[in-house]
């Protein structure tokens, strides 16, 4: 009997980032104000109050979001900088919402209200920070990134539903070999990101073998698994100690052609050293 252990996801504990959530504290006293105005029938309260309140939730999704794109950014070797500057947006609007909240709504001083605003904005800045600006698209050589990033986001996307397709199945021992599967896949895809040379081969590996996974996942899935001989289940598992052999080659041949760039390289310096 198989000792596999069934398959179980981690990525999306990984996004939720702590520091996104302490700006929903903030939102309990404007929640109470909101009732508290309510209770006591005072409609322009309640209003004023309601508007602070989803101010600073928005305030709060904005940054969370901010700050989980910044976490995939941290964590990927080849991407590009995120396209809306969530965080930057989410300071601005806390600047706005406090503004708000002191002048208009608690009725402050226009001068305390402002200090109050940039103090606010100048503290979340010194918290949570900036977004990242600067691309991580070193050493494409002549290919464009464009290619290299849609080349990537694809595979993502296919490992992404074999993951999501691995839930569904019941076989221990195929979801062992899946996962042996995907885990090397993803050594591949990583290798590739730091030197995106190898691209144009890699390409049609990744997207014919991944891809293939998938569909064959996905077929799976889609039939009763009491309906799946076990004649069938077996050339399923060696169909994937197959694709394990393949994904073992095809990393080991990506990283032999990085020891060959380096020996080009060493050799290139020693030669221009000599003269």
């Amino acid at each position: 009997m198989s000792k596999a252990k069934r398959y179980t996801p981690k990525e999306k504990a990984s996004l939720n980032y702590p520091k996104g959530t302490l700006l929903y504290i903030f939102l309990a006293p404007l929640f109470l104000a909101v009732v508290l105005a309510l209770f006591n029938t005072n409609i322009k309260a309640f209003i004023l109050s309601g508007i602070s309140f989803f101010l600073f939730l928005t305030v709060a999704k904005l940054a969370k979001v901010g700050l989980e794109v910044e976490h995939i950014y941290n964590n990927s070797t080849f991407t590009k900088a995120p396209k809306v500057p969530y965080k930057t947006i989410a300071g601005y609007l806390l600047g706005a919402a406090t503004f708000f909240t002191a002048y208009i709504a608690g009725g402050e001083p226009f001068v305390k209200s402002a200090f109050l605003a940039v103090i606010a904005t100048v503290g979340y800045y010194l918290l949570y920070g900036f977004d990242p600006k600067k691309d991580k698209l070193e050493n494409l050589g002549d290919i464009s990134a464009e290619f290299v990033l849609e080349t990537i986001n694809e595979a993502k996307s296919k490992l992404s539903t074999i993951k999501n397709n691995m839930l569904e199945i019941k076989d221990t021992l195929l979801t062992d070999k899946l996962t042996t599967a995907v885990g090397k896949a993803e050594n591949i895809l990583q290798t590739i990101q730091e030197d995106p040379k190898d691209i144009r081969v890699a390409r049609k590996f990744l997207i014919v073998y991944i891809d293939g996974i998938a569909k064959v996942t996905e077929a799976y899935t889609d039939l009763d698994e009491t309906d799946i001989t076990t004649q069938t289940k077996k050339k399923l598992h060696l169909l994937m100690d197959d694709v394990e052999v393949k994904f073992d080659k095809e990393l080991a041949r990506l990283k032999s052609n990085n020891h060959f760039d380096l020996d080009v390289h060493i050799d290139t310096l020693k030669e221009q050293i000599k003269h």
